[in-house]
């Protein structure tokens, strides 16, 4: 009993971090429904931060980036944000994570597409232009990927007893079986 009860434990200290990795990312909630944007940088004056997001203040830009199903990623100063809503630290590290990004003090650029796959990865500034031909380019399949809505969930109806009924009592839990010894 005593070995068994090891081994689980040394397979789920190891384990456990693995598991714990996998779909933490806020990345996973935009697969299927949006292209998300991420621009990573060191400082809210970084120039590629600050001509990206002057580019998308413009009306036919922002236009474009919403008909494009994108969605806006930042991770500023480690401040991560989604279309302008802060992400807590621990989403922040998860999205870091999930991007597989070697260390480096440049500013970077990704779009991800509705596959989860990344499409473009850029150091330094890009032009809003490009990220757009990009998505254009992305083959039909891709472009009409969407994740399909659950079927609803119908609820059921209470029934209705006799006047002056309690209603039953829940049954009581089964015994776990025995553990047979080492």
């Amino acid at each position: 009993m005593l070995i068994r009860s090891l081994t689980l434990a040394t397979l789920l200290a190891f384990a456990g971090p693995l598991f714990a990795a996998d779909g933490d990312s806020p990345l996973d909630m935009d697969k299927g429904r949006s292209r998300p944007l991420i621009v990573i940088a060191p400082s809210t004056v970084d120039p590629t931060w600050v001509s990206l997001k002057k580019s998308l203040d413009e009306p036919a830009n922002r236009k474009g980036f919403t008909d494009r199903n994108m969605v806006l990623y930042t991770v500023l100063n480690l401040m991560g944000q989604r279309d302008g809503k802060d992400l807590g630290p621990q989403d922040t590290a998860a999205l870091i994570r999930s991007l597989k990004l070697g260390a480096g003090a440049k500013s970077k650029v990704i779009l991800v597409g509705k596959d989860g796959e990344k499409k473009l990865e850029e150091s330094g500034a890009v032009e809003l232009k490009t990220i757009f031909d990009a998505v254009d380019q992305l083959p039909a399949s891709e472009k009409e990927a969407a994740v399909p809505a659950p079927a609803p969930v119908e609820e059921a109806a209470p029934v209705k007893g006799a006047k002056g009924t309690k209603p039953g009592k829940p049954a009581k839990p089964t015994k776990p079986p025995e553990m047979p010894d080492d």
